[in-house]
């Protein structure tokens, strides 16, 4: 194309232009046309540039003459947005584009693009084709950011795995700024990646066993440690300075920060990227049918040959027997159809074509039962989720964008108001349910497992505001943590004391309960006392709020940034307040040994039994002096306690003990929760770490309902469940007729509550999303099937399934009706869970969510599946409609 050197002498108007590919022109919609680009032009290569005169650009082209009078119009592209026609499939913000790139993009489909000039987009707007969009993204990402720049050369690092195990590896990160690759320096040797989206925290110095190990030979500025997801081992690395540390943890950190900030759409495209790289076997950057075809399998695909070729056909515009970028991305949009979404889109849409705002208020009335201010609901989910600007101008929604709805937060099963802070705080603690942990410093089994500070770290993480400590006499006068007769590993119990001190408050302000088994000498406790009172300031609760004596237990409102100590006392709260307490008075030291507890649960174990010696030692007044609201007792009876009891004391109860009072006085269990709290712990007979079932103490109001945190199943499931909600915080308020005395509860007889109201159901399961592969055998796909569970009060125990699907990981419909009756629903969970089918032995777990009752939305839904540890696998999700209504 010529070059035209005629002054430009404004910037386009905001409004609606016109590119052609065919013949390269830009025009003003509904004006005198604008003709030609500018390629190369003095106006750079990052802004188109059209003529705002009458007379024929062609003139200056033929004459290229210096003075021919023309005036031009400017657009830059970082203020443009393009629109594919006639799909209005979004191309998105124009900004990193130079005018030849969206030449390219054009000319390649042979397409007319509509290009909207308007103000700086915001971020989570900006959407080019896929793939081009994650390029541009990682340019973005790496512009401007030396530590991501430095990141990208690469790094010679040592890894550590202990104290004798350091190798050199080169680490360096990927053009996508999504992974990290690395090697041995040594030529040869096969080379690994890790995803950052794996990595969930960066951890600066000596924060883990294994650099604390190696602190004289290395300082902490040159030391850090990514923290994965899951329960994945964290990489301990040694940078050779500590600039070079400095840049990959700040690198890192930003990297985080990026994904978590990212839209739902630019989720999406980075998932089809990660696709395109891994099916790219040979890594020239486009996919043969052969590719294609193992991508189907690694994708859970069980599609036939005929129709396989038949989309990679019409995916392959170019015609050159390879897809490459947004060749590919048609083909991923090909695949992914969601004829099931469709359906219901097309019966609300007036023209079928869109959903006008009468459309979607319709919808969201009839089947999402949104009653409030139904217009600006559906106007703001139009401003969120419609990726086409001229529906957003005519207040409609697309199927891109109902469908983008649907998956969202919005659109989720779960209400998002619960997900928030939204209980009243400011009741006494036993009136909450509190995420607790039990034997909390083990990351494996109880007998030969390893002792780790890094399972207070995690269990904190999680929101759990209740952790275990058990301690033991050490040498060098130092007590030690580790789980007491057996072959567990041990760590200082200064370091847990830092551990908490440090990540006590990262996710939630309220207060944590140290749950203290207290085995050591009275030295030794002196020497616990000093470092709490040292390490933790003034985070310990050492008296009471207002230093006077209270009638009650303070809230966790009250008791914000403060960590309470859980233990033996000497004398009652009173007495430490009056000063009249006497000097290491004798007393049980440990209120909950748990080799005892083996002992009263399976008398045949002798050799057990010789070990369970409950000690009579002296108790220590620097560490009595430290425990406040939560004072250990043995309990004695529900009627010892409604008498003699104190608010401030708290019992611990194996779950046998706890199970056999529910069986026996489940109403009044329910009541002596609502006066002081109450500790129930697995039984010491689980040498494996395995869990009890936490809903049935749930049920009679117990708040410390310990579990292994280390140990990933449905117990952990419902834990996650129960406390997904009010913000994620730790604590739960009880419902209220598990809050009064006044009231009676008997979990196992609901109906004879005085405001009992049952509750149904009704669940369809429509669909599934590419659910995740669970057997790594080449070209096993997975069956699945979804099984509904209602974990409650004994009434509201129930299970369904639906019918299993053949081989159909991917997109697999059911439509199967699922109906439940609740007796109970402020108790309730409900559990969905996906397997793999198989007829010869036990289904496999595929994917599950679980949550409260109460935060149910109603209508169509998508579930989000979460893996066995808890973690996300987007985008693997159900759908589903939900209806919830009065049992007649």
């Amino acid at each position: 194309m010529a070059i035209c050197t005629c002054k430009v002498s404004q910037e386009a108007e905001p409004g609606l232009y016109i590119f052609n590919a065919e013949k390269p022109e830009l025009q003003r919609e509904g004006k005198s046309p604008y003709r030609g680009m500018g390629l190369g032009s003095r106006t750079g290569p990052d802004r188109l540039w059209g003529q705002s005169c009458s007379q024929p650009l062609e003139m200056a082209k033929m004459t290229q003459r210096k003075d021919v009078d023309l005036e031009f119009f400017s657009l830059p592209l970082s203020k443009a947005y393009a629109i594919r026609k006639p799909t209005e499939f979004i191309l998105g913000d124009l900004e990193g584009l130079t005018v030849a790139q969206l030449v390219d993009i054009a000319t390649e489909n042979n397409e007319t693009l509509r290009i909207i000039v308007r103000g700086q987009l915001r971020t989570d707007d900006r959407s080019l084709t896929r793939h081009q969009m994650a390029s541009t993204q990682s340019g973005q990402r790496i512009q401007g950011d030396d530590n991501l720049q430095s990141m990208l050369v690469g790094t010679v690092m040592r890894k550590v795995k202990s104290r004798t195990w350091k190798k050199q590896r080169y680490f360096r990160l990927q053009e996508d700024c999504m992974t990290i690759w690395y090697k041995s320096k040594k030529a040869g040797n096969v080379h690994s990646t890790l995803s950052v989206s794996d990595v969930e925290a960066v951890r600066e110095g000596h924060q883990s066993e294994v650099l604390l190990s190696i602190a004289d030979e290395f300082p902490p500025e040159r030391c850090f440690t990514l923290v994965f997801r899951g329960r994945r081992g964290n990489l301990d690395l040694v940078a050779e300075s500590e600039e070079e540390a400095q840049i990959w943890i700040k690198g890192i950190r930003k990297l985080i920060e990026n994904i978590e900030n990212m839209g739902q759409r630019e989720k999406l495209d980075q998932w089809i990227c990660d696709w395109f790289k891994k099916a790219d076997k040979n890594k020239d950057g486009r996919m043969n049918f052969k590719e294609v075809r193992d991508l189907l399998k690694m994708m859970n695909v069980d599609m036939n040959e005929h129709h396989a070729l038949r989309l990679f056909t019409m995916a392959d515009k170019s015609q050159s027997g390879t897809l490459e970028d947004d060749e590919f991305v048609l083909f991923y949009k090909m695949l992914t159809q969601r004829k099931d979404v469709l359906r219901i889109f097309q019966d609300y849409s007036s023209d079928g074509q869109k959903l006008t705002l009468r459309d979607l208020e319709d919808f969201l009335q009839e089947e999402q039962l949104h009653q409030e201010r139904v217009q600006q609901y559906a106007l703001k989910l139009i401003e969120r989720y419609e990726p086409s600007e001229t529906a957003k101008m005519l207040h409609a929604m697309t199927i891109d964008g109902f469908l983008m709805y649907l998956n969202s937060s919005d659109g989720s099963i779960f209400n998002p108001h619960t997900l928030g802070m939204y209980q009243d705080m400011a009741q006494p603690l036993c009136h909450y349910f509190i995420s607790s942990s039990h034997n909390t410093y083990l990351l494996e089994d109880q007998l030969r497992g390893h002792s780790s500070v890094e399972g207070y770290i995690r269990a904190l993480k999680r929101g759990c505001r209740c952790v275990e400590v058990d301690c033991w006499d050490g040498p060098n006068g130092e007590p030690i943590v580790y789980h007491g007769h057996t072959f567990t590993s041990k760590i200082l119990f200064k370091d847990v004391v830092i551990a908490v001190g440090n990540y006590a408050f990262k996710v939630s302000d309220y207060p944590v309960i140290l749950s203290i088994e207290n085995h050591c000498s009275v030295e030794q406790q002196k020497t616990m006392a000093q470092h709490l009172n040292q390490i933790l300031g003034d985070k310990l609760l050492k008296s009471t709020l207002d230093g006077k004596i209270p009638n009650g237990l303070p809230s966790p409102e009250d008791l914000k940034g403060k960590i309470l100590l859980k233990g033996k006392k000497i004398g009652g709260l009173e007495e430490s307040l009056n000063g009249s307490v006497e000097e290491s008075l004798t007393g049980e030291v440990s209120d909950e040994d748990e080799t005892v507890d083996i002992d009263e649960d399976n008398h045949r174990n002798d050799s057990i039994r010789r070990r369970a010696k409950k000690s009579k030692q002296r108790l220590s007044k620097e560490l009595s002096d430290c425990v406040v609201y939560c004072k250990s007792v043995h309990f004695n009876s529900f009627k010892h306690s409604r008498i003699h009891a104190k608010f401030y004391e708290i019992s611990s109860f194996t779950e046998s003990k706890a199970r056999k009072h529910i069986k026996e006085a489940g109403a009044e269990f329910v009541h002596h929760n609502a006066r002081q709290l109450t500790r129930v712990y697995p039984s010491g007979l689980r040498t494996d770490s395995s869990n009890f079932n936490p809903q049935d103490m749930w049920n009679a109001g117990c708040q410390i309902v310990a579990l292994n945190f280390q140990t990933a199943g449905v117990e952990m499931d419902l834990n996650d469940g129960l406390f997904s909600q009010n913000g994620r915080c730790g604590y739960v308020l009880k419902p209220a007729f598990m809050r009064s005395n006044e009231r009676r509860f008997e979990p196992d007889n609901p109906q004879n509550r005085d405001d009992y109201r049952p509750l149904s159901l009704s669940i369809r399961v429509i669909s599934g999303q590419q659910l995740p592969k669970v057997n790594i055998k080449e070209g096993s796909i997975v069956d699945p099937l979804v099984r509904v569970e209602i974990h409650g009060v004994p009434l509201d125990q129930a299970k369904q399934e639906t019918r299993y699907i053949d081989n159909n990981g991917f997109n697999p419909e059911w439509y199967d009706n699922l109906q439940f009756s609740i007796h109970t629903p402020e108790l309730a969970l409900v559990r969905f869970v996906v397997e793999d089918y198989d007829k010869t032995s036990k289904n496999d777990f595929v994917g599950q969510y679980t949550l409260p009752f109460s935060c149910i939305q109603q209508g169509y839904r998508h579930i989000h599946l979460l893996s066995k540890d808890g973690t996300s696998i987007p985008p693997s999700s159900l759908f589903v409609h939900i209806r919830i209504s009065e049992l007649t």
